[in-house]
């Protein structure tokens, strides 16, 4: 099978995308079979000084996953409990890294809802952090940690300035899990490094859209990279021979990086369809998603993934996730399957509430 014929019809993740072959015969040309754990990797050296040149950081840390990245991040940042991490309501280091946070950190979690329907600003954070004012009852507020981006949204540039400036005046940690902060620079011309230079951490995913088979990225300052391989070794994450995925994340920087304007098209296609077919939408289309209000559509998910199914394509409910990997046909079948649902959800609205259900639904997952 080849990448293309694994990929070109998946819209439940971003992850999905694969490594080429051209990048697997190129990646096993210079393969290294150094010990990364004991730091004699020269591929695993060396993506980490790409990451450290790429983001004008002076440290970097090769992670197996965005969430050892995040959570071994924000855990070597955090000493002498209790304290608080303040976050998007959505954010995936609360909702989807199993409760990581409360588990390795023993932090309680503040996850605030942003006024503005799209993206924490400043406002936000000011109206909901904790002080650390000798109030015995509370626990301070030690982070803040952001998601750009967030449901394919866009936090303006100018907006994690005011929050950068906020969180220094009162002593602030701020954290970015920048899974998709790729999707971020290549929708805004903002470079890596000029979004890296807002944060004192940040985390960046190498298999979401790029292409890479795993991998995440941490950056920092090298006493918090140092404290936070401790915790990548005590939480199982240390890897021996990892020149060989190094290598694939080095060539899907370089090769793929600009290709994720392609993913952004994709999706503006859909949520340009949406609109025009009274297709009601959750968050704006900024790069890489669509997300479909299924209660405000009365659509089924079930419907919608059983449609999808029919149609060749792979859908796990309203989240779509669009990569360069796709093509013209399957977005035009998707376009047809969202059609049809919403027909249905007109001639037999779906208004039932399942307790727990989400905008996805990992149950109905299928590739039958």
């Amino acid at each position: 099978m080849t990448y293309f014929e694994a990929t070109h019809n998946e819209f439940r993740s971003d992850t999905f995308t694969v490594p080429t072959q051209l990048m697997m015969a190129k990646a096993m040309t210079n393969v290294t079979w150094g010990d990364s754990v004991y730091k004699e990797d020269e591929a695993t050296l060396q993506l980490e000084e790409m990451m450290c040149q790429m983001t004008g950081k002076p440290a970097a840390l090769f992670c197996v996953s965005g969430t050892l990245s995040n959570q071994i991040g924000l855990r070597a940042h955090l000493s002498l409990p209790p304290y608080s991490i303040l976050c998007d309501h959505r954010a995936h280091v609360f909702l989807h890294e199993a409760a990581g946070l409360a588990t390795l950190s023993q932090a309680m979690v503040h996850p605030v809802i942003p006024a503005n329907g799209n993206y924490l600003t400043v406002e936000d954070i000011m109206e909901n952090y904790t002080p650390d004012d000798g109030d015995i009852h509370a626990a301070p507020t030690k982070i803040v940690s952001l998601e750009n981006t967030l449901h394919g949204i866009i936090t303006p540039y100018e907006e994690l300035v005011k929050i950068k400036q906020f969180c220094k005046d009162h002593s602030l940690i701020l954290h970015c899990d920048g899974a998709r902060l790729w999707n971020a620079s290549a929708a805004t011309g903002v470079s890596i490094a000029e979004y890296c230079s807002l944060f004192d951490s940040v985390s960046l995913c190498l298999s979401k859209s790029l292409g890479a088979p795993m991998g995440s990225i941490l950056v920092g300052e090298p006493q918090f990279i140092n404290k936070a391989n401790h915790f990548k070794k005590q939480n199982g994450g240390g890897i021996r021979q990892a020149g060989f995925v190094c290598n694939m994340a080095m060539i899907a920087i370089k090769e793929n990086f600009e290709k994720l304007e392609i993913s952004h098209q994709f999706a503006k296609q859909v949520g340009d369809f949406c609109i025009a077919n009274d297709i009601y939408l959750e968050s704006p289309v900024d790069t890489n998603f669509v997300f479909i209000d299924l209660k405000r559509n009365n659509m089924n998910d079930m419907v919608l993934i059983e449609y999808a199914r029919e149609n060749g394509l792979k859908l796990m409910g309203g989240r779509l996730a669009f990569h360069f990997q796709l093509n013209q046909e399957s977005v035009d079948r998707l376009k047809h399957v969202l059609y049809l649902t919403k027909q249905e959800s007109i001639r037999k609205p779906y208004t039932k509430i399942i307790p727990g259900k989400r905008m996805y639904n990992y149950d109905a997952i299928s590739t039958k």
